[in-house]
């Protein structure tokens, strides 16, 4: 295997959680843990292959605890995976005539695992998956390992931190270069497009994310004709993802020239922002976090019904555990990254932290929160 999987996969803490829960390997399917094992960031229809998981052209990592780790793909996927993967060992099978999953029957096999107990991800295998592999490999015992590899990939290596660095500051230049061009009369599409355009010209592979006028009250709809006008708020909440790894940013800015009232609002959205992301420290449960964020609003007379705060961000999906949400038990450890976003309405902040023992570092440090943004 290729030494450069040493900077990304945490191997020191999968191995823990491998001996931990008596695994011999496990098996990844989706997409947040196939990338993560893997090295290889998807494109386009070879991304949507790993979301789907009845697709024919189904890919897999099988990743023992000893050995070396293989994958199972199509011939579509065989190029890429070669260049840009760590895993040297790949079985390619014919998509549209050999199923996926008999081919992974065969691999688990040839690895000396067909009575070993395996983690599979029972939340995204199909259950006709299941069942086929419980069918071809009748000694094999499955058991689900979803929450064993969300806790390994909870924690990032120093490689990981890096990439979610500079992701975070190509989303930040991109800001930069697009909100200060926006007018009235310009149309949200219009915006939405250049900001998705910067990220992807300045190297990420995939950008999504929202952008509308406040008075546009149906923030996920996508973007469209509507209309800027002056001392209109500026709503966004964008996702640049580089090598998998996300810049995931949200920034306050008004057409124009602000009122007094939309910077005081800010200014106080600002503080109360700054004090929750400051509970970001190592022990505390991702609940605790969000029954603070609830307190402070409470405090300051607004009230908070947000279902989150704020949520870790890993590769292929930026939304995963721990979510800082209502009652969740998930402790905060040491170099986990944390994506804070306690906001009301369109005053919506939002930055990534490397959780620390000493307090949280600010990663998505290139744009100035200490004032409300002004376009044109």
């Amino acid at each position: 295997m290729k030494k450069s999987r040493e900077i990304l996969v945490n191997l020191d803490r999968l191995n823990q959680k491998l001996d931990e829960h008596g695994l011999a390997a496990v098996v990844a399917r989706a997409g947040v843990n196939y990338t993560y094992l893997s090295g290889v960031s998807y494109p386009g229809t070879l991304a949507r292959h790993l979301d789907l998981t009845d697709s024919p052209r189904g890919t897999f990592v099988v990743w023992p605890r000893e050995g070396e780790p293989r994958i199972v793909l199509n011939t579509f996927a065989e190029g890429l995976t070669r260049r840009d993967s760590w895993i040297e060992l790949i079985e390619v099978y014919e998509a549209y005539r050999e199923p996926p999953v008999e081919r992974l029957a065969t691999v688990i096999s040839e690895m000396g695992l067909a009575d070993a107990v395996i983690g599979f991800e029972r939340n995204f295998l199909s259950a006709a998956d299941w069942e086929s592999l419980r069918a071809l490999l009748p000694k094999l015992r499955m058991v689900d390992s979803t929450a064993v590899m969300d806790e390994v990939r909870a924690v990032k290596t120093p490689g990981e931190v890096a990439l979610l660095k500079r992701a975070a500051d190509i989303l930040d230049d991109a800001y930069a270069a697009v909100l200060p061009t926006i007018r009235p009369r310009m149309r949200e599409r219009d915006v939405h497009a250049r900001l998705v355009a910067e990220c992807l010209v300045r190297g990420c592979e995939f950008v999504h994310g929202i952008l509308n006028s406040q008075r546009n009250t149906i923030a996920y709809a996508g973007e469209s004709d509507f209309e800027f006008a002056d001392q209109d708020a500026v709503r966004n909440d964008y996702v640049a993802y580089l090598h998998g790894y996300p810049g995931h940013q949200s920034r306050c800015a008004v057409v124009g020239e602000p009122t007094a009232e939309q910077r005081r609002q800010y200014r106080v959205m600002r503080d109360i922002y700054r004090a929750c992301a400051d509970q970001c420290r190592v022990g505390r449960t991702a609940g605790e976090i969000y029954a603070d964020v609830v307190e402070r609003f409470s405090a300051a007379g607004m009230r908070y019904v947000t279902m989150l705060a704020g949520h870790s961000v890993v590769c292929w999906w930026h939304q995963q555990e721990p979510v800082i949400a209502r009652g969740n038990p998930r402790r905060l450890e040491e170099a986990m990254v944390i994506a804070m976003e306690p906001h009301i309405n369109h005053w919506h902040i939002q930055d990534m932290f490397i959780v620390r023992q000493d307090g949280p570092e600010l990663l998505s440090d290139k744009f100035n929160t200490d004032e409300i943004f002004c376009c044109g």
